[in-house]
């Protein structure tokens, strides 16, 4: 007989209510469906299109609301900005959904997710301009945070991670990065016939690890035209954002589907930006909502 592993209270964090640490969602307020937005605000902008609304929850820049779409039941998740934030968010949706939290001990039997996080971000390509929606078939980590977990070679493109590495002559102070992959079905589900796919970079940063020199010089003031002349297996990387490669990456390791699709809202390549994008991004929410 197997012994089922004891999550003690310093590891898993419940609070007195039964919710989770930072989310403060119980397990009973989560769905099977998942979109994961940035923005708590857009949150608001998602559940508008719900017939119904089950529960309503934020505690900072965790926002939820879990709700009906045309039969489906979906929560909508903001989780701020960052792989960091990611973490926390991949982490205690799997608690939520595979640990009990009365026991403290993982369920008999997995609930699988089904994750999409709809996103903003910077088109590297000229065939990316602003407006385009981008399907992240593979992302390229450059925050570090797969490589603090066992197993991360299983669910990562080794190969990919080396030619990279080779073409942009990494420096190893930079810590290495890693590259993640997306469910595969879920990019034909989702992405279908109107997304561009390729691979996305998610950033550790906004502005130096995006190639951005506002007062302090870059290590690498040449990043972006090697990003941009990547090419590998017939894909080039198509987008900078800051989440992708984590949220594939723990998803495939905790068993879930995940990806991201992204509204390009700056062009790196011909410089430009359209800060208006809040006005348009609904048109990616009604596809993601019909799809998912």
């Amino acid at each position: 007989m197997t012994t089922k592993k004891h999550f003690a209270p310093s590891e898993l964090i419940i609070n007195e209510d039964g919710s989770c640490f930072h989310l403060h969602l119980k397990p009973e307020q989560l769905a099977d469906r998942v979109i994961l937005v940035g923005d708590p605000a857009r949150v608001n902008t998602v559940a508008d299109h719900f017939e119904s609304i089950e529960c309503d929850v934020q505690s900072r820049e965790f926002h939820t609301i879990t709700g009906t779409y045309k039969g489906k039941r979906i929560t909508c998740q903001s989780h701020g900005i960052g792989c960091d934030n990611i973490d926390i968010v991949m982490t205690e949706l799997d608690s939520l959904a595979n640990i009990d939290y009365e026991t403290r001990e993982e369920r008999d039997e997995h609930r699988t997710l089904t994750c999409v996080r709809i996103g903003t971000c910077g088109g590297l390509q000229p065939y990316t301009p602003t407006g385009t929606f981008i399907a992240s078939v593979k992302s390229i980590g450059f925050d570090g945070l797969l490589n603090y977990y066992g197993r991360r070679n299983e669910v990562c493109d080794l190969q990919l991670e080396e030619a990279f590495k080779e073409h942009m002559q990494w420096d190893p102070i930079k810590g290495a990065p890693y590259v993640s992959i997306a469910d595969k079905e879920l990019i034909e589900q989702i992405a279908q016939d109107d997304m561009v796919r390729g691979y996305t970079i998610s950033c550790g940063g906004f502005y130096g690890p995006q190639g951005r020199q506002i007062r302090i010089p870059l290590a690498d003031p040449n990043q972006n035209e090697k990003v941009e002349s990547f090419e590998y297996d017939g894909l080039r990387v198509c987008n900078f954002e800051m989440e992708s490669s984590a949220l594939a990456g723990l998803a495939s390791l905790l068993g879930h589907r995940a990806m991201t699709c992204c509204m390009v809202i700056a062009n790196r390549y011909a410089q430009e930006m359209n800060t208006a994008y809040k006005n348009t991004i609904d048109t990616l929410i009604q596809r993601v909502l019909d799809r998912i």
